[in-house]
């Protein structure tokens, strides 16, 4: 396996997150060569500015963190977030219509977003939590067809949710790695040993704000 830092998302989105607690992951990105961060779309711009002349990509959420927006109102964030300078779009599915069986209208709320991305990569975040493994698989299913490129665990904001787990993930590679997408885990991350089963079962990026403590975890083995 690659260096860990390189699949690492370092993650702020805590409804009360300072510029100064922004500021300080984006450093920590440049410094420990994270993949990317992800921000809350109000601080899109400010990662832009504060990312300049790295490598390091620029996430940020749609529809956060319940899913149940308008399709066109998520159309319209997505928009508005690449044009401030995001480079990737995590979407929070419609999880009441998914478990209501209405699926073409999860698939169409999908495919609105993927639209308005304009080639930009569009992660899927289903809240596994909140859903069983058939349920998982259908969800899924719906993202295969609606063209995303990646599926996504969690939030992490579910209460008393467990957020990324090793057999979600492995479903959810299981079922779309033979159709090109790829899994994003996140949620409860804040260990090198659950960060890497994560990845042994399928994962090729890892959303958490607990990116430097799961580097460092990395160089103490």
């Amino acid at each position: 396996m690659d260096n860990i830092n390189f699949y690492i998302e370092h993650t702020l989105l805590k409804p009360d997150a300072k510029k100064e607690e922004l500021i300080q992951i984006f450093n920590e990105a440049k410094e420990h060569h994270f993949l990317g961060v992800c921000v809350n779309p109000c601080f899109v711009s400010l990662a832009k500015e504060q990312l300049k002349g790295s490598d390091v990509k620029i996430v940020t959420v749609i529809g956060f963190p319940l899913g149940a927006n308008r399709s066109d109102v998520k159309a319209y964030e997505a928009k508005r977030a690449i044009e401030d300078g995001a480079d990737e779009i995590d979407m929070v599915i419609n999880v009441s219509k998914l478990k209501d069986g209405f699926y073409n209208e999860v698939k169409q709320d999908i495919e609105e977003v993927r639209r308005a991305c304009e080639g930009h990569v569009l992660k899927v975040i289903l809240e596994t939590d909140l859903l069983t493994p058939d349920e998982i698989r259908k969800a899924c299913e719906l993202c295969i067809e609606a063209k995303a490129d990646f599926v996504k665990t969690s939030t992490g904001f579910v209460k008393n949710g467990v957020g990324a787990k090793v057999e979600d993930v492995k479903l959810m590679h299981d079922i779309v790695a033979p159709y090109g997408l790829k899994v994003k885990a996140s949620g409860g991350i804040r260990d090198y040993e659950k960060a890497y089963a994560l990845l042994k079962a399928g994962a090729e990026r890892l959303g958490t704000s607990s990116g430097v403590v799961i580097a460092e975890g990395m160089r103490d083995i």
